[in-house]
């Protein structure tokens, strides 16, 4: 039960039965302070919720968290309380009972003028004769329509595909972009680092949860900074580390004495 509807009957019962705020509120089991809670005036959330609305058009697989993570992007700071309210009262978490006939506008694929531009990544599900399901990683250039890897196995991990990428990339050159969906191999954490190392785009709009909602490209950029910080102080403490481990040898006083030694016998 909502909270408006909570407080609209809690004033409904203290009118017909002339009862006391927290006899009501006990039999509905709502805190007094619930109650007596008045929303401040303050702005409105209309032109949020327009926001929202259009957002999740453009992107209708992405909650809230995702919304309000584009919606600070382009500057606007938003409680996530707020949005998550707003988020519900526009009607975005319903489920649509028909998600796999759902509309959606697609996008045309950009045409491609020379090979290694994209690469499409695919996988192809078939049987063996025994009945055990196999799985094809297909690799295919967008522009040439080149077939460059068939490769056929009972399962994939994300380290598999990276490594038939690398036989590919070893014979021909990577490429600018790959084209794939959103399945387990592709949005892992190590396909997503493998494709950052070799400057690959790669989902660089979709913030992801498991990066703490940054693109490939922002969490890349932020730990070469946090690795440049920390490799710049481990360098100044080696360096302190070993003037004061130069500093304990008597410098002085054995410079003298070998000085003594092998002037002795050259004194006329």
């Amino acid at each position: 039960m909502e909270l408006v509807d909570q407080r609209s009957d809690a004033s409904w019962l203290r009118v017909e039965y002339a009862a006391s705020e927290r006899r009501v509120c006990g039999l509905l089991t709502m805190a007094v302070a619930s109650y007596r809670y008045r929303a401040v005036s303050g702005e409105s959330d209309e032109e949020l919720r327009v926001r929202l609305v259009e957002l999740a058009r453009e992107k209708p697989r992405f909650g809230y968290r995702r919304l309000q993570v584009l919606l600070g992007r382009e500057g606007e700071r938003v409680n996530h309380k707020r949005g998550h309210r707003v988020y519900r009262e526009a009607g975005l978490m319903l489920r649509r009972k028909k998600r796999k006939h759902c509309v959606r506008e697609g996008k045309p694929l950009v045409a491609r003028t020379s090979a290694n531009q994209e690469w499409a990544l695919d996988f192809v599900h078939d049987a063996v004769e025994c009945g055990r399901a196999i799985r094809v990683l297909s690799v295919v250039d967008a522009y040439t329509r080149e077939c460059l890897a068939l490769e056929v196995d009972t399962s994939f991990a994300s380290r598999r595909v990276t490594r038939v990428l690398d036989v590919i990339i070893a014979e021909r050159g990577r490429p600018l972009a790959i084209r794939c969906d959103n399945g387990p191999e592709f949005t892992s954490r190590h396909f997503l680092a493998w494709a950052v190392e070799r400057g690959i785009e790669y989902n660089e709009a979709r913030p992801h949860s498991s990066l703490g909602y940054l693109t490939p490209h922002e969490y890349a950029a932020e730990k070469s900074k946090a690795s440049c910080g920390k490799d710049a102080g481990q360098k100044a403490a080696s360096l302190e580390n070993a003037k004061s481990r130069v500093s304990h040898f008597p410098t002085a006083p054995a410079a003298t004495g070998i000085l003594e030694t092998i002037q002795g016998p050259n004194v006329v």
